[in-house]
């Protein structure tokens, strides 16, 4: 395992490889946590200064043919400050014998300066080149901090003014957190950030692997209001709505902004297919989704027997709560990355508008089952309004698809059931409720 961009690295990737293979495995975004790593290789690696570089890594796993690429910045020094006694890695002998303490350098503040300074100037630095809009000045001097939230990659706020996002999991293209917003910003629509600039990779293939936007520094997400008011059992209908409203906004804008295509002939009764198979290997892995196979199973029969007459177009792809900020009295829509465990040409492809609101309607469930006293009318009565805003400003009245939406909720929820049996097994109850209510709905 060797890469020449390391040629005056203090450390080597074969002394990386052990540290990283037991690493990352324990990171949010690693992807793999569950399966054994059969190969760990440096693919790319470039010095951003003496002790501190970026890596581009793949990792690989037993019996399967597919690889996993992440994006790394990491630091090597013989003393390492408090703040990031947390993120060490390991050890490993530096020049001249000396002991050296890697570390994941995301959170070392000179690090993540030095980065958006790269950003800022320009140009091609080993493996990576750094990109910005014309007439797009990206400031300097401003204070760094990572924020502490639950994502699938991790977000440098500078400042209070930019907000820095590194994908983790790097794939060959275009990031459609990239991509989507800034096409909808020529299109006009102000309600998602712009991109200021970005980076990516220029060996051994092209990737995204970040993009700075603008900071809404005074908003609040979706999620936070949403479960703050549940769990109050305030009234949350106007926000619901509003948020309704703008998600049929942003739908129109998308299908304005991205070809329009018409839904084949045969494209329900395939997804409906797809949502069973599904099914069968959430079934497969947990056993409580068992009970129900049989009635979900009608649920997309029913389904792909109705069709939908809907044109599929571009989306967001992973909307919830948490991907929508309050401020100003209106919603912005974040993170278009989609989900990012799904191939890279899947999540820039067409599909139907339904999986957003499935998301959105799956998201209040979660706010009103959050805590020990679950609210269901109140997420009820908010999913109704939500509906109801958006066949105010959508192109269809999500009402009137009741079959469809269904559907589309169900394989949502049982995405959830597999997600939280592996990984919050005490909110297995959330997604399993609403897998009993969807089975009796029909």
């Amino acid at each position: 395992m060797t890469s020449p961009l390391l040629t005056t690295a203090p450390v080597t990737p074969a002394q990386l490889a052990p540290l990283l293979a037991r690493w990352l495995p324990a990171q949010r975004w690693f992807t793999g946590r569950d399966r054994t790593i059969s190969n760990l290789s440096v693919v790319a690696a470039t010095e951003l200064d003496a002790d501190c570089f970026h890596l581009l890594v793949r990792v690989e796993h037993p019996g399967e043919q597919d690889c996993a690429h992440y994006q790394l910045l990491l630091g090597a020094a013989a003393d390492v400050p408090p703040r990031l006694q947390g993120r060490v890695l390991g050890e490993v002998a530096g020049p001249a014998g000396r002991g050296l303490r890697v570390y994941d350098a995301v959170h070392d503040r000179r690090a993540a300066v030095l980065l958006l300074d790269r950003i800022r100037r320009g140009g091609t630095m080993g493996h990576l080149r750094f990109e910005s809009f014309p007439r797009t000045a990206v400031p300097s001097g401003l204070t760094p901090h990572v924020l502490d939230v639950e994502q699938s990659n991790t977000s440098i706020v500078y400042g209070d003014q930019l907000i820095l996002k590194l994908f983790r999991r790097v794939q060959p293209g275009i990031n459609p957190d990239l991509e989507v917003p800034a096409v909808l910003a020529r299109h006009g629509y102000t309600q998602a950030p712009a991109p200021t600039a970005w980076y990516h990779t220029v060996a051994p293939f092209f990737a995204t692997l970040g993009v700075v936007q603008p900071y809404l520094a005074d908003a609040t997400d979706g999620w936070t209001l949403a479960l703050q008011s549940a769990l109050e059992r305030t009234d949350f209908l106007g926000e619901a709505r509003d948020l309704g409203r703008a998600t049929g906004v942003l739908h129109v804008a998308l299908a304005d902004a991205f070809s329009v295509t018409a839904a084949p002939a045969d494209h329900t009764v395939r997804l409906a297919d797809a949502m069973s198979r599904r099914l069968r290997y959430a079934a497969s892995r947990v056993p409580d989704l068992r009970p129900h196979v049989d009635r979900l199973q009608d649920v997309f029969a029913r389904f792909a027997v109705a069709g939908s007459d809907l044109p599929l177009q571009r989306i967001h792809g992973d909307l919830h709560l948490g991907q929508v900020l309050r401020a100003g009295g209106a919603w912005h829509v974040v993170d278009f990355e989609g989900e990012p465990a799904k191939p890279l040409a899947e999540r820039r492809g067409a599909h139907s508008p339904v999986g957003d609101i499935a998301g959105m309607l799956r998201s209040f469930d979660y706010a009103a089952h959050v805590g020990t006293s679950p609210r269901p009318q109140w997420a009820e009565a908010c999913r109704a309004a939500f509906c109801a805003g958006y066949a105010e400003s959508g192109r269809f009245d999500p009402h009137g698809i009741a079959t469809v939406l269904r559907a589309h909720e169900a394989d949502r929820a049982v995405y959830e059931v597999v997600y939280e049996a592996a990984h919050r097994p005490d909110w297995l109850t959330v997604p399993m409720t609403a897998v009993a209510r969807l089975c009796r709905a029909h």
